[in-house]
Order: structure tokens, then C-alpha cells, then sequence
């Protein structure tokens, strides 16, 4: 049976003698010693002619549902490639496990089969060994679908022990050697291959209504378009500091001026903010814009988008998300912001536009804000503690605060309030849209007071864009926008408890 080093090492060869790796790992040693000496007898280590003709998963396909009788006269070759595990050694035969992208797959090699030198060489095989095999397909009597290997050959040599069981792998392992995770656990690779599935069909679901797939710059040299703290960056050429974007949202507005009524971005953004299961410096979003539309309108398109995507990519609309039933189907819950904190949250509704009362209010449930000025984020944070935790099945919270709403038109019958929703879903919030703010004045007006919440010490309010407000005057038609967190629908069709789980490559703490 194939060592394996200890998990929880956190060592890299480096420029480190062989003498000093065998100090610090004799597993690693003997495994860098044995890949050597097999060199020193002509082997090559790192070959790059094996091409094969099928994947495992072709191969189950095709095979899976026949019998172990039905193979019985006939001679299917295949020639696969992937990564050795679990080998099983009886003397004159050897048996692993293969798996590539697609799938596992058992494979035989029997002494009687290979040449002397071959079978030889196959016993000299590490779990972690990429090889090329090429053999009959057959199941055994226990009905195990595998290749009888007629030809092996060493593709890629293994140096460093994988863990033997994935669950000796810690968390942290898991997450900063995605390549060992995705090695080991069949249910990584699958989340992954769903979250590609996911992006897909929202691109074909948006081309499909009409929307032009667009790409805005990642560097601004304001940030806008969301409340929330940038990452700052330096131009050498140009001599000028810049913004990794913390949304899309403004360039893609710009061209709703420019006259394409109908664009999306599936887009990265950055946010400086902390780190949380719902939370990564570094997101995926896809925002959308469509001219002579509203609010309410995208309330349905976002239902339609979200249950085509469970119906496309699950099978069905109703799933369970961490031992809690939800249902996608449509028609979903809509519910006013205010109503919201009343009659889910227990606030009393005389509080809600009095800045003292709503202060009193959040005293009582543990949090001081006694410093803060804009009465919307008062209730904004009553919301998040009371109301957000509840929201399991879908509901859109509708009619938000205009002082916490900066880029969102103001509704016609109230004006301090505005033609906004968000999302939630299992008691997060997976989208933010709104009727947008067309009013060059009244924009240039909003941003002036973000400033001013920026110069009282607000790290996450917007700066003035003069040249959004300039695109603005020139005409944008009515629009609606929203953004949608890809990350966190993903989180919710792989029932996966953290964004790090659908994230390949997550940010950690530097590990020295």
C-alpha cells in the first residue's frame, strides 16, 4: 500500500539538497530518490506522446448498463489517461483505480499480459502517477466495470504523497491546495463542474432575451457603482491612482446612453472588505441593464432566469439547502421594505421614520449606531439582524430607503423611497436591482451626499463621478439594472455552506 505524508505538512522542496528534504520528509525523499533512479535507468519521467481516444466517463457511457455476459466475444479497446489511486498489488496482478476528469474506473494489469519489463514497471507505479492505458473493456464477477490492460506507460511522475483519505485533508488544506482537493474529492470536482454548468446557461438565458454580452474596464480610476471600501492600485505610465471596480455598474450604464438598449457582464469585482462564509475580496456578479423597462418587471425576468437555471442545471425547483427545503418555483414572495421590518422583524411602525426612535429600537436588540446620521442605515441594520435571517424561500424586498439607495430612481408616489428590490434566498441576498436614477441633477445631488458621508469618516461612500453625470445629461432612457451574486447562487443549487466551497481558489492568510 502507497505512504502518505502527513496532511498537515506545510513544506515545499524549494532549493532545499536532497539531504535537507530528507530531514524534513523521508516520505518525500524516497518518493524524489525513486522518480530519480527510475530516470537513471532510462525512464522517461515527463513524456508528452500519449494521446487517448476515449475519457472514463465515455466509457461508462457506453458499457455501464451491460451485463458481465454481454462482454463475453467481444474485444473493446480503449486507450484512457488519468491518475492512479487506490492500487491493490496480489503479486501477479495489480489493480487501481484511474480517474480522470469525467469519472473512475478500475484497471487490471495482469503479469501474463505485458511484457516482463512492463509489468514490471507498473509495479514501480506510485498512487498520484499520471499514466496512458490502453486495454479491453470487461466487468468483473462483482459486476466492477474495468480496463484489462494491454499497454501502460508512465505520462507524468508523482513526487509528492497525496493524503491518503480525503478526509485527513483540514479545511484549510482543502482550501489552499484546491489541486490536492480536486485530486481526492469526487464532490469538489462536481461542484465545480456545476458552477461552470450555472455560468453557462445564465449567459444563454440572457443572450436569448436580447442582451448584448459586454466587458468594462477593472481599473477605475473612481469607484463606483456600489458602497463599499476599493482596493487601490498605482499607474507607473500614466502616473495615476486606480481602483480595482467594486461593480460594472456605472461603464455599463454608459452604454444605455451609447444606445445599446439591452447589456450584461459576467464580471469580477473587488471589495476590501472581510472575510465570511458569504464573503470573498474577490467575487463573481453578473449585472444587467435593460432600457424602457422597470423594476417590477425585472422581479419576473429574475424568477424566470432563476428557475430555468435549477430546471437546466439540478432538474427541478425544489431543493434542499443544508437540511432546509426551498422552492424555486414561481410565483415568488414580494414584500415593502418597511412592511418588512414591521410585520417579519417586530418593529413598531411609528418608529420607522423617526432617526431616534429607530436608534432606541437597535439599542434594544444589543447594536449601538448612536453616531450615525442616515436613518435608512439604521434600518438597514435592524433589517439585516431581523428580517434577512428569516427569508428562506424566495422573496423580494421591494421599495428601499432613497438615502440608502444612491443609484436607484425615486418611486413616483413616495420620493423617499425608492423603485428598487433585493433578493433573498435561505436568508441571504443574492441580488440587488432597481428602476435606475436617469435625472443627471438629482444624481449629481445624490453623489454630493455619499461625499459627505465619505468626509464624516464612511470608508464605503461613493465619490462624485463627473463624468457619469456628464453621460447622463446627455439622455440615458429609462432602464432597470440588477446585479446577481453568482457565487452565492452556486453556493445555493451545491447546497455548499461556504463561498469558499465554489470559489477554486479562495483568498487566505499568507501562509509562511
Amino acid at each position: 500500500m502507497d505512504m502518505s505524508a502527513d496532511p498537515q505538512e506545510n513544506i515545499l522542496p524549494g532549493d532545499e539538497s536532497m539531504e535537507e528534504l530528507s530531514e524534513r520528509s523521508p516520505v518525500i525523499q524516497a518518493r524524489v530518490q525513486k522518480a530519480l533512479d527510475l530516470a537513471a535507468a532510462g525512464l522517461e519521467l515527463y513524456p508528452n506522446g500519449f494521446r487517448p481516444d476515449h475519457k472514463v466517463g465515455d466509457v461508462r457511457a457506453e458499457f455501464g448498463d451491460l451485463s458481465a455476459g454481454e462482454f463475453e466475444g467481444k474485444e473493446e479497446s480503449r486507450k484512457l489517461a488519468g491518475r492512479l489511486m487506490a492500487r491493490r498489488d496480489y503479486g501477479k496482478s495489480v489493480f487501481f483505480d484511474l480517474i480522470d476528469s469525467t469519472g473512475k474506473i478500475q484497471v487490471y494489469a495482469r503479469k501474463d499480459k505485458l511484457p516482463a519489463e512492463t509489468f514490471e514497471l507498473v509495479k514501480k507505479f506510485d498512487i498520484g502517477d499520471i499514466v496512458g492505458v490502453t486495454g479491453s473493456v470487461f466487468k468483473t464477477k462483482t459486476g466492477e466495470l474495468t480496463l484489462l490492460v494491454t499497454g501502460i506507460e508512465l505520462v507524468t511522475k508523482n513526487m509528492w504523497p497525496l493524503a491518503e483519505k480525503f478526509h485527513e485533508m483540514n479545511v484549510e488544506l482543502k482550501y489552499r491546495r484546491r489541486y490536492l482537493d480536486l485530486i481526492m474529492n469526487e464532490e469538489s470536482r462536481r461542484v465545480f463542474r456545476l458552477r461552470s454548468e450555472i455560468v453557462r446557461v445564465l449567459r444563454e438565458f440572457m443572450l436569448g432575451k436580447g442582451f448584448l454580452e459586454v466587458e468594462t474596464p477593472m481599473m477605475h480610476p473612481i469607484p463606483g457603482g456600489a458602497s463599499a471600501k476599493p482596493f487601490v492600485t498605482h499607474h507607473n505610465s500614466l502616473d495615476c491612482r486606480l481602483f480595482l471596480r467594486v461593480a460594472p455598474e456605472l461603464y455599463l450604464k454608459r452604454l444605455l446612453v451609447g444606445g445599446f438598449d439591452r447589456v450584461f457582464e459576467i464580471n469580477r469585482s473587488f471589495r476590501n472588505e472581510g472575510l465570511s462564509v458569504q464573503h470573498n475580496p474577490e467575487f463573481t456578479m453578473m449585472e444587467f441593464y435593460q432600457s424602457y423597462s422597470d423594476y417590477a418587471e425585472l422581479m419576473d425576468l429574475t424568477e424566470e432566469m432563476i428557475e430555468t437555471v435549477a430546471l437546466k442545471v439540478v432538474n427541478s425547483t425544489e431543493i434542499t439547502y443544508q437540511g432546509e427545503g426551498v422552492s424555486l418555483k414561481r410565483p415568488w414572495r414580494r414584500l415593502t421594505f418597511l412592511d418588512a421590518l414591521v410585520d417579519v422583524g417586530g418593529m413598531p411602525r411609528e418608529a420607522l421614520g423617526d432617526r431616534e426612535a429607530a436608534l432606541r429600537h437597535l439599542a434594544s436588540l444589543g447594536v449601538d449606531m448612536g453616531g450615525e446620521r442616515v436613518l435608512g442605515k439604521i434600518l438597514a441594520k435592524i433589517f439585516d439582524l431581523k428580517v434577512e435571517p428569516t427569508l428562506l424561500n424566495p422573496t423580494f424586498v421591494t421599495r428601499y430607503p432613497a438615502d440608502i439607495s444612491p443609484l436607484a430612481r425615486r418611486s413616483q408616489d413616495d420620493p423617499s423611497l425608492t423603485d428598487r428590490f433585493e433578493l433573498f434566498v435561505v436568508g441571504r441576498e443574492m441580488a440587488n436591482a432597481f428602476s435606475e436614477l436617469n435625472d443627471p441633477l438629482d444624481q449629481r445631488k445624490r453623489f454630493m451626499d455619499q461625499v459627505a458621508e465619505r468626509d464624516s469618516g464612511d470608508e464605503e461612500g461613493m465619490y462624485l463621478d463627473e463624468d457619469y453625470v456628464r453621460a447622463l445629461m446627455y439622455g440615458m432612457p429609462p432602464a432597470a439594472g440588477e446585479g446577481l451574486g453568482i457565487d452565492r447562487l452556486v453556493m445555493l443549487l451545491a447546497d455548499a455552506a461556504s463561498i469558499r466551497d465554489v470559489l477554486l481558489f479562495p483568498h487566505m492568510r499568507p501562509d509562511n
